[in-house]
């Protein structure tokens, strides 16, 4: 089972600025604190496809590459993306990171089973 994560600050700063109006790291469904920066942006603040990927590009390189790390190390949840958002990012990742990136965070979403916040 995969452990409780608790934000850090980098998480923080890059979730504010995918979703400046989130006030708060609680989620409004579950009442728990976001462990994960994608899922909340997707789920609760991106009102459809292109607003997730317009979220998306206000992060820079160096925030694109954290993002991917997270994700490769296991420790950012994709469990809870539709896979249309997820098709988003990987796009994203390929064009702006790199294909290899890309590719493994496919393959990650692909064997995820289980939605984590």
């Amino acid at each position: 089972m995969k452990m409780a994560r608790t934000l850090t600050d980098k998480d923080i700063e890059i979730l504010k600025k995918l979703a400046p109006e989130c006030g708060d790291l609680t989620c409004s469904g579950s009442g728990v604190h976001y462990q994960s920066i994608l899922p909340p942006v997707a789920n609760h603040y991106a009102q459809d496809e292109e607003d997730f990927e317009e979220r998306l590009n206000r992060l820079d390189l160096q925030e694109l590459k954290y993002l991917s790390k997270v994700i490769l190390n296991g420790s950012e949840s994709l469990g809870c993306l539709a896979p249309e958002y997820v098709g988003i990012l990987i796009r994203l990742l390929a064009e702006r990171v790199s294909e290899e990136t890309a590719n493994l965070v496919m393959i990650i979403y692909e064997s995820v089973e289980e939605c984590y916040y």
